[in-house]
């Protein structure tokens, strides 16, 4: 009687079930390799996912470090205005820079903490912003065209800005007329 239930479900599979059965069971043979459809022929291919995460390029810690130190920062602080009567310019100008290196956090979204650290961020984003910089100080070494540059990177990106009292929000919106050309 037990073996005639054990047959009759054997009987009761059909052709597609037991391909994928069988497909499941390759799937667990081979560990860091993964089945793929191939979309131009329709056949199946077998993709070695570690060779391919090996062939990739990593994140480079020392890399990122002088990207951020010796570029963002350091040109920044080389050419904007220094000096206290410049400092909620530099402010405003940070701000913008932090929101794109941090993919949109703003520190008022969260009471004055932005949940991010723009150091840490991703070397692709970093070396976006550093082109843009590096362009400003070949070409303009206007703060209020820095600003703009970054306040429309943030707009492309659909990132938003930074919050502000009034005082600060219409020192951001002076910056941003004077930027115009």
């Amino acid at each position: 009687m037990e073996d005639n239930k054990k047959v009759k479900k054997q009987v009761e599979l059909s052709e597609s079930d037991i391909e994928r059965l069988e497909l499941l069971q390759k799937a667990n043979e081979k560990v860091g390799k993964q089945l793929s459809i191939d979309s131009e022929k329709g056949n199946l291919v077998e993709v070695d996912e570690l060779r391919e995460l090996i062939g990739k390029e990593f994140e480079n810690p020392e890399e990122k470090y002088n990207i951020y130190y010796k570029g963002i920062r350091n040109l920044l602080m080389a050419y904007l205005p220094k000096g206290k009567e410049f400092k909620e310019v530099r402010d405003i100008i940070y701000d913008e820079k932090n929101i794109f290196l941090n993919l949109g956090k703003r520190k008022s979204d969260n009471n004055g903490i932005r949940g991010g650290d723009g150091r840490m961020t991703f070397q692709p984003v970093m070396n976006e912003i550093l082109d843009i910089i590096v362009t400003w100080v070949a070409k303009s070494q206007n703060p209020f065209d820095i600003y703009r540059s970054f306040y429309e990177l943030n707009e492309k990106h659909s990132y938003g800005h930074e919050e502000y009292d009034k005082s600060a929000l219409n020192v951001a919106k002076a910056m941003f007329k004077l930027s115009e050309k």
